[in-house]
């Protein structure tokens, strides 16, 4: 398959890779092309804005969750119909939770055959930089890397003298230099970058950065770049059966919920279950389904807006006391709990799970996890359940309840649990992906199908 593809990688973080692959995901799409952006790890930010520039959901490769083959296959197939592919990586280009580096942005770059841009923060740094790209081009065999863009440049005589060390000492070209400008809008936050889905500027932004990209970037030699990737061996896709069911899952998608993959959403209704999208926030009544599935997001920062919605989450502590089934991930389990208590403040919430929550300055849980499932869900596997976690929130004050899984790797709960399983709800610190858990969509929809609870 001939597939142009870019992987958009760095010494470090914070040396403007999600900057450079939004701008060149809005100026390569408003130039007319189709452009599938990709992003290396769990992050469910930068795809949000990634999504936004193209007009195309932004998939994840994550090799903890997938492995090699899944994300040759998933490369693939969103990757097939367009006319270039932009990966933004994650990390330094070798860093990884493996000494050998196995999972890095580079081990990304040599699965899929896909060049590198490097981009470097340039700032207090003239010849160095010479030395430092050598590093990155020769320390690992099997990967190219034809193309870099220097950032934060701070003059011209500053850019000509990166040039010249550049063009004397390296093999590889300057496709651009971006100086040192003005914050462009993107607002941080303690998790990153602010979703796109919670920033009403959020398209004016990217047209900014895409305009500033376009200035300084040479797009026609970064798209040889990309056409210049070898074909790739096709690799089989599986066949998705459909299951025909009349199931019907509320997906809670607003300001305050936005963390979905959509694999995710995809597996569901490849199991069966019609989606009906509603709004913690604003809907005054649940649409007639059911079950649940509540994502994870920011439900701390909108916590007034939630609990001032009373009819709506008193609404779903009736359904939940009736049976209705609810699968919720992080901020989802946030919202089920009796409150949240952040800054001073504690705001109720729906009171569906017998505990409560208190946010923290610093993370509680942070990084990849791994799962055993108990059996006292619907989560019956006896196979490992890999996830990851990322979340400031503590429950506290935790009821009688069963867990779905013990935790092998990570956080959860309590350092030993995750999952808690209360009447017909599962509601983790854990994000799954139905890439890595394929059994998690249909089990899931079929264990709402034996209730036969509605609404």
């Amino acid at each position: 398959m001939q597939l142009p593809r870019v992987v958009i990688s760095a010494p470090q973080r914070s040396s403007g890779k999600t900057t450079l692959s939004i701008g060149l995901c809005s100026a390569l799409t408003r130039a007319g092309l189709k452009v599938q952006p990709f992003k290396k790890g769990p992050d469910y930010i930068d795809p949000m804005w990634l999504s936004t520039a193209t007009g195309r959901d932004c998939h994840n490769l994550d090799f903890f969750m997938m492995g090699e083959e899944v994300i040759a296959r998933s490369f693939q197939r969103m990757a097939s119909d367009a006319d270039i592919s932009v990966i933004e990586g994650n990390m330094g280009l070798y860093d990884g939770i493996e000494l050998d580096g196995k999972g890095s942005t580079s081990d990304l770059a040599r699965l899929l055959e896909a060049p590198i841009i490097l981009i470097v923060d340039t700032s207090n740094m003239t010849r160095s930089i010479a030395p430092l790209v050598i590093g990155l081009q020769k320390f690992e065999s099997g990967i190219s890397m034809p193309g870099m863009i220097l950032n934060k440049v701070s003059s011209e005589r500053h850019e000509s003298k990166l040039r010249a060390a550049i063009d004397r000492y390296c093999d590889i070209e300057v496709v651009g230099a971006i100086p040192k400008l003005p914050e462009i809008g993107i607002i941080q936050r303690h998790l990153g970058l602010r979703p796109a889905k919670e920033d009403t500027r959020a398209v004016s932004i990217i047209e900014s950065i895409g305009d500033a990209i376009k200035n300084y970037i040479d797009l026609d030699r970064l798209i040889r770049i990309a056409k210049s990737s070898p074909s790739l061996p096709k690799v089989k896709e599986g066949e998705l059966k459909r299951s025909e069911s009349n199931i019907k899952l509320g997906v809670a998608r607003d300001r305050a919920f936005t963390f979905y993959y959509p694999e995710n959403m995809e597996a569901l209704q490849v199991a069966g279950a019609e989606l009906v999208s509603f709004s913690p926030m604003w809907d005054g009544r649940l649409p007639k389904v059911n079950g649940l599935y509540i994502g994870g997001g920011f439900p701390e920062v909108f916590m007034r807006e939630l609990e001032d919605n009373r009819g709506l989450r008193e609404e779903i502590k009736v359904a939940i006391n009736r049976g209705m089934p609810v699968y919720a991930e992080c901020g989802g389990l946030m919202y089920l709990a009796r409150g949240i208590s952040w800054n001073g403040k504690t705001r109720e919430m729906v009171g569906g799970i017998p505990c409560g929550i208190v946010m923290h300055e610093k993370p509680k849980g942070h990084g990849y996890i791994k799962l055993q499932a108990t059996g006292r869900s619907w989560f019956n596997t006896d196979s490992e359940i890999r996830g990851h976690e990322f979340h400031y929130s503590e429950v506290v004050d935790l009821g009688i309840v069963d867990f779905a899984y013990k935790l092998l790797r990570g956080r959860g709960i309590d350092g030993k649990h995750d999952g808690i399983v209360y009447k017909n709800v599962l509601a983790s610190y854990a994000h799954l992906h139905s890439l890595g858990t394929p059994q998690w969509a249909e089990r899931f929809v079929a264990f709402v199908k034996d209730i036969g609870f509605s609404l």
